[in-house]
């Protein structure tokens, strides 16, 4: 018999509403200096309908001893609901209230190209573009800067579109 390691735990999404969960991950003492503190993974989900919801279930690979630190998103028409949990042994906790979101929006009427991401080693990167229709990311076309010798990425994004992005960062107080 095969154990496989790792955690799942499930949601349910009402009609008209699409969650993704994120884990927060530090990056590598080796790496931070270079590097943003924080990465994001998406986490896996296997979807059923039940009724007219959908039961998501979320699947963390590597749980790690003091907890798995969670943003969760959940995608309405025109609004995104952002809260944080953690996954501790066991046991899923989310926040009661959700967090207040600072943010800013671009606005353009062509299409237009966002240059300048940058990325940790392993391509990981700290500012997550998310279609808020379809939940997917909006992935980076890689490109190596030859003046300032690092790879970067750049992101097309649709005129008239409305799009969410965020970055988790550390809060010193």
């Amino acid at each position: 018999m095969n154990i496989v390691p790792g955690k799942h735990f499930s949601i349910t999404d009402p009609q008209n509403v699409n969650t993704v969960i994120y884990q927060i991950n530090k990056t590598e003492k080796e790496f931070e200096e270079n590097s943003p503190k924080f990465t994001l993974e998406r986490l896996k989900c296997r979807e059923q309908l039940v009724g007219n919801n959908k039961k998501k279930t979320f699947f963390v690979d590597t749980p790690k001893e003091d907890g798995n630190q969670l943003v969760i998103l959940s995608f309405g028409q025109d609004k995104v609901v952002v809260n944080m949990g953690i996954l501790n042994k066991d046991e899923v906790k989310i926040s009661k209230k959700p967090v207040p979101v600072k943010f800013d929006t671009l606005y353009s009427e062509k299409e237009t190209e966002y240059k300048e991401i940058k990325y940790t080693p392993n391509l990981k990167r700290p500012i997550t573009i998310i279609d808020p229709v379809t939940t997917e990311e909006v992935k980076p076309v890689l490109y190596y800067d030859k003046e300032t010798n690092e790879v970067k990425g750049k992101c097309k994004l649709k005129p008239y579109k409305a799009y969410f992005a965020f970055e988790v960062r550390e809060d010193k107080n």
